[in-house]
């Protein structure tokens, strides 16, 4: 529950989003804690579906992740790996969900959003034969990407991606109002004029094999869930380090603003206040947007029914802000650990790279934190075990490399390696296999050298 003053403020907001966007109805929510906090509809219900474009594209990206760490997939395998017959030859996994592929924007006339999907039968149907961009060189937009990722979906795991994603996500996380087509009750989806007070329905599309860049309707309260799985995860479905690998950013932004950029799936909005992650969407008659700040642990959902001329995404962003600035995040509680390991704690402590001073710590979940002593270091990272023995770097620049601990021949701990570079005890010690040496005077003054 929020405090009646934060009630307050989120439906001033609301009401005089939907007023001055001209939205025929709008609906919004907040998530805190994994719960809904607060939700409200104007002129609709909260239970009403919206159609939520884009977003279905982080939906999608969730079905890819899950066969990523299956080991069904690797994100640098290129595509016609798993699909052999498919357009866009050379192009990765990675770069599909990244939006680095150099492929266009949108698919040959006609505009996909507005026809039938029948009139684009075959994979080969979606992809513009000329490339837009070199492979690999820089973020470009493409919802035909997405389609090409369904595919894949659909390859390796046997059925339609809607039955893969009802299974894998909608089931466990009870989104029971999420779907493939509308579902009553929904919202009819509307052109406002530009110049007067007045409306026109639009039309709904089946988009056939574009589906998964934007085709899904949901609810506020499904949405809600959705942003509790892209937070921290969810037990069945992602885990917490697949989520925020999703998070991190992957690519540039298309202009010369560093406040956007994207990450495996996951639209990213930098602030100076704070870091949003999610996705904004549209389809001919409805925008919405879903934006979390995992830091502040608030997430915020807006949907509404009209073409354009509401800011959806800075109205979700701003929901965020009123909850995080009026009502701060308590802390969690610290624990102690729950039981004592003699080995991880012995690799605790001051470590040295160089004369450069790191501190390693553990923490409760049997993950490590890497943290530079003084100064601005650029290694900090955190680490998850994996099953060797090592750790797993998490983001920073170690992310992927491995942390290993290293034992002399009499069994004691002699240094850290962390992607080839030797942390030790001491400050270039003597004792440990640094590369290229050490002076062996050792430390002294510049008199005499």
């Amino acid at each position: 529950m929020l405090l009646a003053g934060t009630e307050r403020a989120l439906l001033h907001r609301l009401a005089t989003a939907q007023r001055e966007g001209r939205a025929p109805s709008i609906a919004a929510g907040v998530v805190r804690g994994g719960q809904l906090a607060w939700s409200h509809a104007i002129e609709t219900t909260t239970d009403t579906q919206f159609r939520i474009g884009s977003l279905t594209k982080t939906f999608v990206a969730v079905l890819v992740m899950r066969l990523r760490d299956e080991g069904r997939l690797r994100l640098a395998d290129p595509l016609d790996q798993h699909l052999p017959d498919a357009p866009a030859r050379g192009v990765t996994i990675g770069q599909l969900l990244t939006h680095t592929a150099g492929l266009a924007s949108e698919t040959p006339p006609p505009w996909w959003e507005r026809t039938p999907g029948d009139l684009r039968p075959d994979l080969a149907d979606l992809v513009d034969p000329v490339p837009k961009h070199p492979v690999g060189w820089r973020f470009h937009y493409s919802n035909p990407g997405f389609g090409l990722l369904g595919a894949v979906v659909e390859e390796l795991r046997g059925l339609p991606w809607p039955e893969v994603l009802q299974l894998e996500v909608l089931d466990p996380l009870e989104m029971t109002r999420t779907s493939f087509g509308p579902q009553e009750p929904h919202a009819q989806g509307f052109a406002v004029h530009p110049w007067a007070d007045a409306v026109m329905p639009e039309a709904v599309q089946e988009t056939g094999r574009m589906a998964p860049a934007g085709q899904l309707w949901s609810t506020v309260e499904d949405l809600c869930r959705f942003a509790s799985l892209l937070a921290s995860g969810a037990d069945g479905v992602l885990s917490a380090d697949t989520v925020a690998e999703m998070r991190e950013p992957r690519s540039a932004p298309e202009s010369d603003s560093w406040e956007s950029s994207y990450g495996l799936g996951v639209q990213l909005y930098r602030k100076p206040e704070r870091m949003l992650a999610g996705h904004t969407g549209s389809m001919p008659g409805f925008v919405c947007t879903l934006w979390i700040s995992v830091d502040e642990d608030v997430g915020a959902v807006a949907l509404a029914n009209t073409t354009a001329g509401l800011a959806i995404g800075a109205l979700a962003a701003e929901l965020v802000g009123i909850v995080a600035e009026r009502e701060p995040r308590i802390p969690e509680l610290w624990r102690p650990l729950a039981e004592v390991d003699g080995a991880l704690l012995e690799l605790t402590g001051p470590w040295f790279w160089g004369p450069s001073g790191y501190t390693l710590r553990l923490e409760a979940d049997r993950h490590f934190q890497l943290v530079v002593l003084s100064g601005t270091g650029s290694r900090n990272a955190r680490f998850r075990p994996a099953d060797d023995g090592t750790w797993v770097g998490l983001n920073g620049y170690f992310a992927g490399e491995t942390l290993r601990p290293v034992r002399d021949d009499a069994g004691r701990l002699s240094h850290l390696d962390i992607g080839s570079f030797v942390f030790t005890r001491e400050p270039y010690d003597l004792d440990a296999p640094i590369p290229g040496g050490v002076d062996p005077d050792g430390w002294g003054s510049l008199r005499g050298r």
